[in-house]
């Protein structure tokens, strides 16, 4: 038998109290360290038994017991009793039984104390993370209001209501600059029980940093009368927010950035100067698009591919550069709001597109040769009223597959330009002439 101080055992009833450690839970992982630290002692004296250790809650006494199974015949002595020398200890005994056989713990009381403290120290530590947990965990996303404590290397260790809380030099915006004893908004995005650093990571370049932000300072998003619908950001340098106004009477983008752009001032002041674009909600997709490709002026959105979530925008010349945005941020960012994958494309260009594919869809003309019998033409008499047309250019036209004015109708200057005896000028006639025909 041995004893654990009385004052270990004041100290359990204290701390265990004060972090709301049940008291049996820490006796009983004691007991599990003195079984193990009973174990190094015996195995340094040639016993490898199987033991098991009781405490006495009261008086702090313990001791150890090797366990062993009546046998008939022993074979292994560390873990075995014959029946005769097991009966001989307890006439009850029977073959099957486990005895627990008291072992001299004379040697174990400064080994178990110094046991007890270290299994103190380690279940306060788990008590207290599983405290900050549970605290914490359901205050994910939330704004708090932390105090610098110090700098790290790569991080700032910050409190938050008594509890330390990490800000990581990744998680701050490009214009932060602070001093210890400072106080900062910031916003909570992990909380885990399982790491041995500090448990709190928060944050100043999560989203919901900026929703909540909008939260406070808009009363209509607050109330619920306006939502937030997607919030993106590339922190520090430019944020999209997507607003929707349950009331029809309630403009969502004028009641965010408020009475001269009062409230959304605020926001962008918090974040050192981070642009904001405050976008429409529509729920269809080409309407939304094109309000999230603010502040660039769209001519027309076409979903291109449904199933991947593809639209081709159309904007004149001038926008295109604002549309994309530098380094491609806006586009970048209208796709993150989004959902689509956002092919953004200058008018002039897709004219020139829309004629490429024109012109390859005509069918080759065919070319004969000289000696081949040539074939019947009529251009002759169906546009001999343009000036500078003659049988010679005219037979050019036939060898190359122009036989008639219906050949000509999607013909094109340079194809014409290509033929001999063409100039610009009557290239414009033969197919305003053709044109007319038709058309008129």
């Amino acid at each position: 038998m041995a004893l654990v101080s009385n004052t270990f055992f004041d100290s359990v009833k204290m701390i265990a109290a004060e972090k709301g450690i049940p008291e049996e839970e820490v006796y009983n992982a004691v007991e599990e360290s003195l079984v193990k630290a009973a174990e190094k002692y015996f195995q340094s004296q040639d016993f490898y038994g199987n033991f098991q250790s009781q405490m006495d809650r009261d008086t702090g006494e313990f001791h150890v017991y090797a366990l062993k199974t009546v046998v008939p015949e022993v074979e292994e002595e560390d873990l075995e009793i014959s029946l005769e020398e097991a009966q001989a200890l307890n006439p009850d005994a029977a073959e099957g039984d486990t005895l627990w056989l008291p072992q001299d713990t004379t040697q174990l009381g400064r080994i178990a104390a110094q046991a007890a403290k270290q299994v103190l120290v380690q279940k306060v530590r788990e008590a207290e993370r599983e405290r900050v947990y549970t605290e914490f965990v359901n205050r994910l996303g939330e704004i708090v209001v932390a105090e610098v404590k110090r700098f790290e290397k790569n991080s700032i260790v910050l409190e938050i209501d008594r509890v330390e809380a990490i800000l990581r030099r990744s998680e701050i915006l490009r214009g932060d600059r602070f001093d210890k004893g400072q106080r900062i908004k910031v916003v909570i995005s992990q909380v885990d029980k399982s790491v041995k650093d500090a448990q709190i990571q928060v944050s100043r370049t999560d989203p919901r940093l900026l929703i909540n932000l909008f939260d406070s300072e808009v009363p209509e998003i607050h109330d619920g009368t306006v939502v937030i619908k997607s919030c993106v950001r590339e922190a520090g340098d430019r944020a999209k927010v997507a607003v929707h106004s349950i009331d029809p009477d309630v403009d969502p983008v004028g009641a965010c950035v408020g009475l001269k752009g009062s409230r959304v001032q605020a926001i962008i002041r918090e974040l050192k100067n981070e642009k904001i674009d405050i976008v429409r909600f529509d729920e269809d997709p080409t309407k939304y698009i094109a309000n999230a490709l603010n502040p660039a002026r769209t001519q027309r959105v076409t979903v291109t591919d449904m199933e991947r979530r593809r639209v081709e925008v159309i904007v004149e010349d001038d926008q295109l550069s604002v549309a994309i945005g530098k380094r491609g941020q806006n586009v970048r960012l209208a796709a993150k709001l989004t959902g689509w994958n956002i092919d953004v494309r200058s008018d002039t260009e897709k004219r020139h597109e829309a004629v490429d594919n024109m012109e390859s869809a005509l069918p080759e003309p065919a070319f004969y040769s000289p000696e081949e019998h040539p074939p019947v033409s009529t251009l002759m008499d169906e546009l001999r009223d343009v000036e500078g047309l003659n049988e010679q250019i005219a037979d050019n036209l036939a060898k190359v597959g122009f036989l008639d004015v219906k050949s000509l109708y999607t013909v094109t200057v340079e194809q014409l330009l290509n033929v001999d005896g063409f100039d610009q000028e009557l290239a414009f006639r033969i197919i305003d002439a053709v044109q007319e025909r038709f058309d008129g």
